[in-house]
């Protein structure tokens, strides 16, 4: 996953993971099979970190507007805590995907699907107007500050993004 979010899945080959990992080639194709399977398993753990950092400790919240303000700034702490190397993992995945149709696609958008219906249960929950609306934009901000970070280093953006999210939660 720490290659995937720094460098790409496409960068992610059995045989450098075997290199890294001081294994054999064919010891690790006996795991996943294919290039293919390889990314495949990196998502799916991919979303079961993301699940149980942001997504599962927000459930202690009541629905509604305390849990969409917890599962943002898990989300923020998440990003900021740097999880991985390259930053989100979804926002490296699905800026390498995104327009390039197969099933490594197919499940970053599953799952990734998965955090946005998340984010549009509990906005409606808290009687928002435009759930999709805001969730949308809860997604962006964070996503910028994500994107902000990597490319300049200021840590401050994840301050920025609190105090954005602040004023447009309920």
């Amino acid at each position: 996953m720490q290659i995937a979010a720094a460098e790409g899945l496409e960068s992610l080959t059995i045989g450098r993971l075997a290199s890294d990992l001081g294994m054999s080639k064919s010891g690790l194709f006996g795991h996943f099979g294919s290039k293919e399977e390889l990314q495949l398993a990196t998502i799916d753990a991919g979303a079961e970190i993301f699940g149980r950092t942001v997504i599962r400790p927000a459930r202690d919240e009541p629905a509604g507007a305390p849990r969409l303000a917890r599962l943002t700034t898990n989300f923020v702490d998440y990003l900021e805590q740097a999880t991985f190397e390259g930053g989100c993992f979804w926002g490296s995945v699905s800026a390498e995907f995104d327009n390039r149709p197969g099933p490594v696609r197919d499940m970053i958008q599953e799952k990734l699907g998965v955090w946005l219906d998340v984010l549009r249960e509990q906005a409606t929950a808290a009687g928002v107007e435009d759930p999709e609306q805001l969730t949308f934009e809860l997604y962006s901000i964070c996503q910028g500050a994500n994107s902000s970070y990597q490319l300049f280093g200021d840590a401050a953006v994840f301050d920025r993004a609190r105090s954005a999210l602040a004023r447009m939660l309920p």
